[in-house]
Formats: C-alpha cells, sequence, structure tokens
C-alpha cells in the first residue's frame, strides 16, 4: 500500500516539497507519494485529526502552524518542544510526534556557504515566528551566543530570547533600531515571509547602514533573490537565499520518516532548476 506524506499550511501552493520528496521516493524505492495540504488556521484542529484518520505517514508544517499544531500532537521532541515550534510530524503506531529541522537545517546551509567561525560574530535574526525560533536556539546551542532579535512586535522578540534555554548574549530590538544599528551586525539572517512570492516587492527592513561585507541570509527560495537580497548584494554584502535550508531541513525530515539521509544537493539542484537558477 502506498503510504502518504505531505506539506500543511497556508498558503501552500508555493512549497516545492512535493517536487523533492517524491524525487527521494522514486531514487530510494519507496512506495509513497507526497502531497500538498491546504489548511486554514480555523481547520488546523480537524486536519490534524483527518492525517491520523487516513493513517498519513508524515508531514510537513509550515506558515502559520508551527507553533500552533503543538498541542495537537501526541508527543513532541524534547527539541522541537524547547523550540514551541514543529515543522515535521511522523506517524509512528498511530502516534502523531512532532519535530523541528528547521534550525539544524539552516546551520548546515549557513556553515556550507559561511566558512567564518560564528562564535564570535554578532548576528541579528529578523523575525520571531517559528522558523525563527528553530534558527535562533540552534545557533545558540551550537556556540554563537551573540544574537540580536528584531521583530515588528517587540515583546514577541523579547519573550523568543526569555525562552531559549542556552547560554546567549541577546537583545530584543525594534525594527527601527535594528535599521540604525545594522552596520554592527557580521550576519544578517531573515526569517520572515516578507518579501516572498508573489509579495516579491516587500521588504523587512532598510539595509541603508548595513557592513560592507556583511553576509545576509533569507530563507526565503521563491524568489531566489528577494528584494531584501537584491538590495543587501548592491550594498557589498555576500547573500545567501534559502534554497540549502530547505534542501537540508527537508533531508532531516525524510530521515525521520524513512530512517534514510537523502541526497541534499540532489534536493537543491531540483528546486533551483524549477526556479530557473540553474
Amino acid at each position: 500500500m502506498k503510504k502518504i506524506y505531505g506539506v500543511m499550511g497556508d498558503p501552500v501552493e508555493h512549497s516545492m516539497s512535493p517536487e523533492i520528496h517524491n524525487d527521494a521516493f522514486t531514487n530510494h524505492n519507496i512506495n509513497a507519494c507526497y502531497h500538498h495540504f491546504q489548511v486554514r488556521r480555523a481547520g488546523l484542529a480537524d486536519a490534524v485529526r483527518g492525517m491520523k484518520a487516513i493513517g498519513v505517514s508524515g508531514f510537513n508544517v509550515t506558515i502559520p502552524h508551527k507553533e500552533a499544531i503543538i498541542p495537537l500532537l501526541d508527543e513532541i521532541d524534547e527539541i522541537a518542544l524547547a523550540i514551541g515550534a514543529v515543522n515535521t510530524v511522523v506517524n509512528r503506531e498511530g502516534k502523531l510526534i512532532g519535530y523541528n529541522t528547521d534550525g539544524n537545517g539552516f546551520l548546515q546551509a549557513l556553515t556550507d556557504q559561511y566558512k567564518s567561525p560564528l562564535a564570535g560574530k554578532k548576528i541579528l535574526l529578523i523575525g520571531a515566528g517559528g522558523a525563527a525560533r528553530g534558527i535562533y536556539f540552534s545557533l545558540v546551542k551550537e556556540g554563537a551566543p551573540n544574537v540580536d532579535i528584531a521583530n515588528r512586535t517587540r515583546e514577541k522578540a523579547e519573550k523568543l530570547v526569555v525562552d531559549c534555554p542556552y547560554p546567549k548574549n541577546s537583545r530584543a530590538l525594534s525594527i527601527t533600531e535594528a535599521e540604525q544599528g545594522l552596520g554592527d551586525y557580521d550576519v544578517i539572517i531573515h526569517t520572515t515571509s516578507v518579501g516572498m512570492s508573489p509579495h516579491i516587492d516587500a521588504s523587512p527592513i532598510d539595509i541603508s547602514n548595513i557592513k560592507k561585507g556583511a553576509f545576509v541570509s533569507d530563507i526565503i527560495y521563491n524568489p531566489l533573490e528577494t528584494k531584501f537580497l537584491a538590495e543587501a548584494k548592491s550594498s557589498g554584502a555576500d547573500i545567501q537565499n534559502g534554497v540549502g535550508m530547505f534542501a537540508y531541513q527537508a533531508a532531516l525530515a525524510f530521515e525521520i520518516w524513512t530512517g534514510i539521509f537523502p541526497d541534499a544537493v540532489r534536493m537543491k539542484e531540483i528546486v533551483l532548476k524549477k526556479l530557473g537558477g540553474i
């Protein structure tokens, strides 16, 4: 019997998860298929019950459900519980268990491209949602404590700093404060959906004060170069889009579901080809 997997979110039709996971299933001779599941906020609880009822083997969780899904699952992995966000769910003997692969996926992608040690770098994280939590916790856990967080709602950034159980040296900032002090940061990481297709003319922050030679990462992968990244590049920054993180977090999810770590480079190439990047 063919196993069913998918990605749950709103919006979700833009996600390329079906392309990369279905290719990996074929590549590893696994009888399974992966689908989009459009789920509105109000329908999340019904959707989770439905996933269990029809025996879905596993699914990814994306915006805006990464935090809201936690109380609806049977078990939560320790790290995902600490982060307070889930992006991967596996069905084990009828129990839905939540994990978070965002943070480790981002770190693998970051270290692929940014070769300097993170420990002594000053880092700015833009956003304080589910993806930001995973990235923030992973950064400080792995020895990069100097991470400030800027968010439209400063209180949410403050809560993220307080919630993190690992040693850190972090401040919660308003977007205006972050813009004014942007030149202090070696690494800038954007974690929100601002600038994602089809809203490609939007940017999360004014980068006029950016340090020349800073490293700027945007976890968005569609478009491959957001307005934010284009402006950073024109100001002399090195840039990274979200394709690497997308591939690595997907590979880690695939491993949770199947016990097999797939070819993350192959996953990246599929996304780049689909978006016209190669």
